[in-house]
């Protein structure tokens, strides 16, 4: 398990990576000098589960969470099943009316703002959970996200984050809701807590095996390739999940070298000048990451 003794800005390494004698003094100045040249704040965790080897670099750093809050939702989701309280099969309605947090207020997803139209379509029938998770992770659907948020309680979804570990991660509310947003009401995490998360996805540790399975199967789904994937040779598989809003850029996940350990990266990014300059930043950090991880050698 992770556990929290990391200090800001600091890169702490605890063993050889993939069985390499990984240079500790290289790659933290490696790191720290392509993250000196970036104008904008950036925290990285790293681990590799099978050697409990940690890297962090401003890994305790609060930011907004953005999309990446969708991954302890899906969690949620698993528990539940796995605790036959709900089914994959099960059907709910897909209604795009919602109550803010701040005074329970209705507000509607914007269709020009999600990511996913699809799911517009079927407002008024129903579909399947599974059909909803698929396209909160797969393609980030904003209203498949409110929809499960309303079923699971985000009470519930903290619940489990803190069981897990992943203190960092603050799950208040669905998305989209501008009064809380405009309170300060927003959904946070750091870069430890979301490497937590898919740490616990990786080790089978928390559902059945094969409900991890398909979480990372989901995982594996997402369309968006400009961060992490970006960074990495063609053919390597990355289960993962972005997240952005305005000046803010995520990108968090695991990934499957085609030799080699598999190994969680998480880049969390705040105020950089666009959000093109925020992926070149997440997918340069990555592409340090493999080729000094052993994998890349």
């Amino acid at each position: 398990m992770i556990k929290k003794r990391f200090l800001l800005g600091m890169v702490l390494l605890t063993a050889n990576i993939q069985g390499q004698n990984m240079n500790r003094t290289i790659l933290t100045k490696t790191l720290n000098e392509y993250i000196g040249k970036q104008n904008f704040e950036i925290a990285v965790s790293f681990l590799e589960p099978e050697s409990n080897t940690y890297i962090g670099i401003n890994d305790t750093i609060i930011m907004h969470a953005a999309s990446t809050m969708k991954v302890p939702v899906m969690l949620e989701l698993f528990r539940r099943v796995d605790g036959k309280a709900s089914g994959l099969k099960d059907s709910i309605e897909v209604r795009n009316e919602f109550r803010s947090i701040v005074d329970g207020s209705v507000y509607s997803m914007d269709i020009d703002e999600d990511s996913n139209e699809s799911l517009y379509e079927l407002i008024g029938k129903k579909t399947t959970l599974e059909h909803l998770v698929n396209a909160m992770i797969g393609s980030s659907s904003n209203l498949a996200t409110n929809l499960l948020v309303d079923l699971l309680g985000a009470e519930e979804i903290r619940k489990t984050v803190k069981r897990i570990g992943a203190d960092g991660m603050t799950v208040l509310r669905g998305v989209e809701d501008l009064k809380a947003f405009r309170k300060g009401l927003n959904n946070r995490t750091d870069a430890h807590s979301l490497t937590r998360i898919f740490e616990v996805i990786y080790r089978k540790s928390f559902v059945s095996a094969a409900l991890h399975e398909k979480m990372i199967g989901i995982l594996k789904g997402q369309v968006f390739g400009g961060g992490i994937p970006a960074g990495l040779p063609q053919g390597v598989k990355v289960a993962h999940k972005t997240g952005s809003i305005s000046g803010i850029y995520h990108d968090s996940g695991i990934i499957f070298p085609e030799r080699g350990n598999a190994y969680i990266l998480t880049v969390l990014t705040r105020g950089a000048p666009d959000a093109e300059s925020a992926k070149r930043c997440v997918s340069g950090i990555s592409r340090i990451i493999y080729k000094n991880s052993g994998t890349g050698n």
